[in-house]
């Protein structure tokens, strides 16, 4: 079982900047690809970055040169660096950790960027 709480959305204009994190709580975290996804309204959720134990990175393409994912084994959190925001990027925001068999998602955090 794996606990996962996100933090950091808020509203920002757009160009802003924010950073979301996910302190996550369980056992044999390190064995878990963590990431984040997003749903904007009336949309599927959506892969926005993953990271691997061994800090392989896997972007979508909307978010290549924008989000940067980081994890910190140490004090198990996962934080999305988000810049040059867009409208688009309006959603939940949702911290994820995979497992061989299961996917453990946070509740989520709003993310909306309006002038």
């Amino acid at each position: 079982q794996v606990q996962l709480v996100e933090s950091g959305g808020g509203l920002v204009q757009p160009g802003g900047s924010l950073r979301l994190s996910c302190a996550a709580s369980g056992n044999f975290l390190t064995s878990y690809t963590m990431g984040w996804g997003r749903q904007a309204p009336g949309k599927q959720r959506e892969l926005v970055a993953q990271i691997t134990n061994n800090k392989i990175f896997n972007y979508d393409d909307s978010v290549k040169g924008r989000f940067t994912i980081s994890r910190d084994n140490n004090k198990n959190t996962v934080s999305l660096q988000i810049d040059s925001l867009k409208p688009e990027d309006t959603a939940v925001y949702y911290c994820f950790a995979k497992g061989r068999v299961l996917t453990y998602w946070g509740q989520g955090t709003q993310v909306t960027v309006s002038s």
